[in-house]
């Protein structure tokens, strides 16, 4: 479903270009969960913007359902996050001006894939039925990432992509965002990579891979 394929991505430093993946392969199957693990620096972040459209790589290929991300434009990779592709960032990005409601529809209605039932059941199992006119500032910050989380699974994505989904909230509030998340994403039948640095986070998901120095370690 998702395949990288000696991937490598450099940025300018000050001495010049400083590589930060250095030829990373990957395959992530239907369905499946994946955590991507590795210290500061590593390259995780870099890599799951590349997957997501973005940024885009120096080399290699990302080829998403026979579509290869690495090839598209600026305008075919945002159509490629709008329609198939959905990103929990751990700043939860919830827009400020929007209720509850209107934040869980937001990707979906872009992808003219909303359906009111779909994120109405969201909404219960996410426990924010009570919460759906207030906005985001009036939520904790676990109400929050839900609401992130109702966001990106309203429209169906065939891939989440998580950037430290927990990183924000306290132990038992991670714990509780990531079970309903998971139990989420199979309802869905999306697949799911999270870099994370957490490793309770990443003993939850099927596959586990590590990145060191810009490779996968292993």
């Amino acid at each position: 479903m998702l395949i990288v394929k000696d991937l490598h991505k450099s940025f300018d430093g000050a001495d010049g270009p400083v590589a930060v993946l250095r030829g990373v392969d990957l395959r992530l199957e239907a369905g499946q969960t994946m955590a991507l693990t590795g210290d500061s620096g590593s390259g995780k972040s870099t890599l799951l913007h590349l997957i997501g459209g973005l940024d885009h790589a120096d080399s290699g290929t990302i080829t998403l359902d026979g579509t290869d991300i690495t090839a598209l434009d600026d305008a075919g990779r945002a159509a490629l996050r709008r329609d198939r592709i959905g990103v929990v960032f751990q700043q939860f990005n919830l827009i400020p001006s929007l209720d509850v409601a209107a934040n869980i529809a937001f990707q979906a209605r872009l992808a003219g894939k909303h359906d009111r039932d779909w994120a109405d059941r969201l909404a219960t199992r996410l426990g924010l039925t009570d919460h759906l006119k207030k906005y985001p500032e009036q939520l904790s910050g676990g109400q929050q990432q839900r609401v992130a989380i109702g966001r990106t699974l309203a429209a169906k994505p065939s891939l989440v992509l998580a950037d430290e989904p927990t990183g924000n909230l306290d132990e038992d509030s991670g714990a509780r965002v990531l079970e309903l998340m998971l139990a989420l994403v199979e309802e869905t039948g999306a697949s799911l990579l999270t870099v994370t640095h957490s490793q309770s986070l990443a003993g939850h998901m099927q596959r586990q891979l590590h990145l060191r120095h810009g490779r996968i370690d292993g």
